[in-house]
């Protein structure tokens, strides 16, 4: 797994303070260090909309195509995905969960299994079958790329949701680290998660 922050709306606790301060029509209280007290504040009182003006963006690789089905559940955000329709897939590459690479016997089972598929994948292609209709026999454990953006309330949720004991290993992981970017760059923001 790979995760890279692309971009993100520039001083974005100011500009979210801005925003904020709009509703207490309280501007004249900005200050050079306002920003993180307001929005901790904010925050703290379940006034998170605000946090909905500022947004980031992340280039996510490596992570399976089971992974990417949970987060595009996500509906409030916007997401460019890797084609399996366009992109030829031959030898592709996929994820190993750790339950199966701990286990010898089912770890065998495995990669043989991810080879016969993409034996199968090749041979289709040979006979000159569509990467759109071929791609049917590729696995949830295909690995794929992603740019996904969300404005940090979203990011918020999907993080809370994501981050929670009870939610599958992969995504959990992904959302942690993407979490410690964004504690970087917004600390008032995603402090408290």
């Amino acid at each position: 797994m790979n995760v890279k922050l692309l971009n993100i709306t520039p001083n974005a606790e100011q500009h979210i303070e801005f925003c904020g301060r709009i509703a207490y029509q309280s501007q004249e209280r900005i200050t050079e260090n306002s920003a993180s007290e307001f929005i901790k504040k904010l925050i703290k009182m379940g006034h998170t909309s605000v946090c909905e003006h500022a947004s980031a963006t992340f280039l996510i690789n490596d992570i399976s195509r089971a992974c990417s089905h949970q987060l595009v559940r996500h509906r409030l955000a916007s997401y460019t995905q890797k084609s399996q329709r366009y992109v030829n897939e031959e030898s592709f590459s996929y994820v190993i969960p750790e339950s199966i690479k701990n286990d010898g016997r089912a770890l065998d089972i495995y990669l043989q299994s991810m080879e016969l598929l993409d034996q199968y994948y090749k041979y289709l292609h040979e006979l000159k079958i569509p990467k759109e209709d071929c791609r049917f026999l590729l696995p949830n454990a295909c690995t794929t790329e992603l740019v996904m953006t969300a404005n940090f309330r979203e990011w918020r949720h999907i993080i809370q949701l994501r981050t929670d004991k009870a939610a599958q290993w992969e995504i959990r992981e992904l959302m942690t680290e993407i979490l410690e970017i964004l504690k970087e760059q917004a600390p008032s923001c995603f402090g408290d998660l």
